[in-house]
């Protein structure tokens, strides 16, 4: 017997046989961009199919990460217009990792393939075409990753490749310079969903989950319109949960500094006791305060990271549900319209 994976394989390489493909485009306050990019989506699906490389009954998924402006409207607006726009709203804000997630879990359902992108404009829409090609000769996951950091601060430039490159010597394996653009096929998607973390970092947890992949390059642009609702602090919050969530080498660290610092701190005893007896000791408070200091920061430290893992763990053992669907721009048969994942 031909297992499922065999068949989808068999399937794919079928002449004739085109994927579906669905755009997953996570939305929160995006009233300003949705109208500029959204046509630009749908000019890219015509264009696919018409080459013959996508199937027609294509989509672009829209999810409204609890938008408080009038994005969901938008969307709803855009969905009566054309069938290919889809939505799906959050039942509220869960963060853009959730929504990305969201996302992926409801559009394999309907495709064969998905394809994460930001609706900002910033990341190059014609990069599809060469990661659908990529798929089509065998890869499951395909990333976007960016040749250069030309429209970023120097600040920004420096801080996200010190990062990458930090993740690494961690022992996450990360795709350098790689965001949440990327095509993964509901193949993978199926395996990913065995993936139950409430801390998401998918840039990190996508290559676990194994397959053929590989990398498509493209130029990162300026924002269309609007505001980057990815200030410094999420960026910051989002390295840690990628730090924490995906290495415990953090803790190893601590665990050999402190090793160093108690054999230091042993050589150091021994010295005072020797000095006593040779009558050489000399009273020095600034010595004591310094040490007091020292000991204290890193005590802290790593208490603090330590707490860092054991708020994780914890928040891990509710097994809350990562996103709730509330409302959908379409309606299957039976459909409650409520998911929850």
């Amino acid at each position: 017997m031909i297992d499922q994976d065999a068949m989808e394989t068999l399937k794919k390489n079928t002449p004739g046989n085109l994927p579906i493909l669905w755009i997953v485009i996570p939305c929160y306050n995006e009233q300003e961009v949705l109208p500029i990019t959204a046509p630009m989506f749908l000019e890219k699906i015509e264009q696919l199919a018409g080459e013959g490389l996508i199937h027609k009954e294509s989509r672009i998924l829209f999810v409204n990460d609890g938008s408080k402006d009038r994005t969901w409207e938008i969307i709803r607006s855009l969905s009566r217009e054309d069938p290919r726009y889809v939505g799906i709203a959050q039942s509220r804000n869960r963060g853009h990792q959730n929504a990305v997630l969201a996302g992926l879990m409801e559009a394999k359902e309907y495709c064969d393939i998905t394809i994460s992108i930001d609706c900002d404009g910033q990341d190059d829409i014609n990069a599809m075409d060469e990661m659908v090609r990529q798929y089509l000769d065998g890869c499951e996951i395909v990333y976007g990753v960016r040749s250069r950091r030309d429209t970023d601060t120097w600040f920004k430039r420096v801080t996200a490749e010190g990062f990458y490159k930090m993740m690494n010597k961690m022992g996450t394996e990360v795709v350098y310079n790689h965001a949440d653009y990327r095509l993964v096929s509901a193949r993978a998607l199926r395996a990913f969903e065995n993936y139950h973390e409430v801390n998401l970092f998918l840039r990190g947890m996508f290559p676990l989950v194994g397959f053929k992949s590989t990398s498509v390059y493209y130029e990162r642009h300026e924002r269309i319109a609007g505001q980057s609702h990815y200030p410094l602090s999420k960026m910051l919050a989002l390295a840690l949960d990628g730090i924490t969530s995906m290495s415990t080498k953090p803790i190893r660290l601590i665990t050999g500094f402190g090793c160093i610092v108690a054999v230091i701190s042993f050589i150091g005893v021994i010295w005072s006791i020797v000095s006593h007896f040779l009558g050489s000791t000399v009273t020095g408070w600034s010595s004591m305060v310094c040490i007091l200091c020292f000991l204290g920061g890193i005590q802290l430290l790593g208490i603090g990271i330590i707490g860092e893992y054991v708020g994780k763990t914890y928040m891990e053992t509710k097994h809350r549900p990562r996103f709730i669907i509330s409302e959908k721009t379409w309606e299957d048969p039976g459909d409650t319209n409520i998911r929850i994942g």
